[in-house]
């Protein structure tokens, strides 16, 4: 007769760490688009906007790197970023073939529009916990991203692309 223990319960699932993590995930990103309806923006088109107000002149394979985002994905959030007026593409100097990120004026004042809803939505994600634990959620998140980077699909290369950046300009 099979002993309880051997057919995991639902707790067992909503209590597991990569459980949890896949949750919040899902709520951090119905706040931000709750926040950014106005702006019909997605976190990971913010987060290449600012990548490449930051590094003007990036390409999508160091984009990829700095943000932390697939590249076969990061292809289309591009085209609809330059869709919409926010970022054109270039060819590159030496180069033709590589496509360089520049921000248009109109994808600056959207980044400028669009800081307080992301504070906004940030603020939410975290006002549940006392102002002690969200500080301290914040310095375990920072240390597992940080020592779990090598083991993500896409690992954070930010200095890698800044450096290769500085090289080519």
């Amino acid at each position: 007769m099979p002993n309880k223990d051997d057919h995991p319960s639902m707790d067992d699932v909503y209590t597991k760490p990569g459980y949890l993590f896949r949750r919040m995930q899902q709520i951090a990103v119905s706040i931000f688009m709750e926040e950014c309806k106005a702006f019909d923006l997605t976190p990971v088109q913010y987060a290449a906007l600012v990548a490449i107000r930051s590094h003007p002149g990036i390409d999508a394979t160091r984009l990829s790197a700095v943000i932390a985002f697939d590249r076969s994905t990061l292809g289309s959030v591009l085209e609809r970023l330059e869709t919409k007026g926010y970022i054109q593409r270039k060819p590159g100097a030496d180069d033709k073939r590589v496509k360089l990120l520049h921000l248009t004026t109109s994808g600056a004042a959207l980044l400028r529009e669009v800081m307080a809803s992301v504070d906004r939505a940030q603020a939410r994600m975290l006002q549940p916990l006392k102002p002690a634990d969200r500080k301290t959620l914040l310095g375990l998140l920072i240390q597992l991203v940080d020592l779990n980077n090598e083991v993500s699909r896409v690992p954070l290369r930010a200095e890698d692309a800044v450096e290769h950046l500085k090289k080519t300009t």
